[in-house]
């Protein structure tokens, strides 16, 4: 055989050996860093601090205990996701559904995750405790705890907030977008100030923030504005949480969180569990979301309606285009863990969460679709570099911390 083609097979063999000993490393690297990921968070105690499936799926008909097609949470797909604690929300608007009004409406919530909890035995338990809570873990069952997300709901009467605390709540958001007569929300602080006799919270909104820490019940300061945020604080003698908001400076949204609220929740010793809403994480959807909601609309509706002449074809015509618009500015997996790592970088790891606000919003991150996409997190941490001790305290160690300081 020619030498000079010896040379070249011998080159051409040696290539292909180490291009195959690359690929191989690669691969090796893959596997072993995504074992590293399953392992700590499936050992990670896993807190999410807001979902709303009662009073979306639940009250829809659906029952929970089987994997759903529709929606983002079931009891089959929280264990897929390793989800070990979960604070159900009950929600009702200030337009209360049962004639009785909101109260009424909270009831009817809190008795259907009862009715849940109690067809499902070995599965989930309604934890009201924090030992319920690491005997539930331990056990390898959900724990449910109840989140009333309203203080509209107590309907100005400290003996109905006794009463949702007997019956199993265990943390309160002072108000939702809506103010009640003693607290002021972030919604009408920063969009409707011309709504409000005053901004924070009045002598009995402090009363009720007392009676909490005295109860036991978290107080919950997502939805408040800032002055009801920072009356709250200076009040409680408890942690508190933010169960789900996200990050002010990078998505400067009514809802979302400055840095100032931040470093004085820190100083509290409080969470702030970060939402996954597209229009929380990225200030991008949140333009575009509002201009198609707005001025966009009818733009383009006028527009088509002189080619189509039809209002129904033009109607659906526009469910299409705007859901294709919105698809296209959807944030990304990091940009949602970008709100998790600016409360890391700002004040440590010892006060963030996650209150994904699972089946309460119409969008998410891209890849964030259901609760089974929890372990993506951990892997977008794991890949930043954040050390294992980290990572359980924000999938859930922090949480748990604020729960045992408050629950009696």
């Amino acid at each position: 055989m020619d030498s000079s083609r010896e040379c070249c097979t011998f080159m051409t063999n040696s290539s292909y050996m180490r291009t195959r000993l690359l690929l191989l490393s690669f691969f090796y690297t893959l596997t072993v860093a995504s074992q590293s990921t399953q392992k700590i968070h499936f050992s990670s105690t896993l807190v999410d601090t807001h979902n709303d499936v009662l009073s979306s799926q639940v009250l829809g008909g659906y029952d929970i205990s089987k994997r759903l097609t529709v929606g983002h949470s079931d009891l089959v797909r929280w264990k897929e996701g390793g989800l070990d604690v979960q604070f159900f929300s009950v929600f009702t608007g200030p337009d209360a559904r049962n004639k009785e009004g909101v109260y009424k409406d909270a009831n009817q919530e809190i008795d259907s995750l009862q009715s849940i909890v109690d067809r499902n035995p070995g599965r989930m338990v309604l934890a009201r405790t924090y030992k319920d809570v690491t005997k539930a873990v331990r056990k390898n069952m959900l724990a449910s705890l109840i989140g009333v997300e309203g203080g509209h709901m107590i309907e100005g009467d400290m003996g109905k907030l006794d009463a949702l605390y007997e019956r199993g709540m265990r943390y309160m958001t002072l108000t939702w977008n809506n103010s009640t007569d003693w607290a002021s929300s972030a919604m009408d602080e920063t969009l409707h100030p011309e709504k409000l006799k005053q901004k924070g919270l009045t002598e009995f909104g402090k009363e009720v923030v007392r009676h909490m820490n005295q109860l036991g019940i978290i107080v919950d300061l997502s939805h408040t504005g800032e002055q009801t945020f920072y009356d709250a604080l200076s009040v409680t003698t408890k942690p508190v949480l933010l169960s789900h908001s996200s990050v002010w400076s990078i998505c400067p949204v009514f809802r979302n969180v400055k840095d100032d609220q931040i470093r004085a929740l820190a100083k509290n010793g409080g969470v702030m569990c970060v939402n996954f809403y597209s229009g929380f994480i990225s200030k991008e959807y949140d333009q575009r979301s509002a201009y198609l909601n707005g001025p966009g609309h009818k733009a383009w509706t006028d527009s088509m309606m002189l080619q189509l002449h039809d209002s129904v074809a033009v109607a659906k015509a526009w469910d299409v285009y705007m859901d294709a618009e919105l698809q296209k500015v959807r944030p990304t997996l990091q940009q949602l863990v970008d709100h998790i790592d600016h409360i890391v970088k700002l004040v440590g790891d010892d006060y963030a969460g996650i209150g994904s606000d699972y089946d309460g919003v119409t969008s998410l991150p891209l890849g964030m679709d259901d609760v089974t996409k929890y372990p993506l997190i951990t892997e977008e941490l794991k890949k930043r570099g954040y050390t294992d001790k980290s990572i359980k305290k924000i999938l859930g160690g922090n949480v748990l911390r604020v729960m045992k300081a408050n629950f009696r």
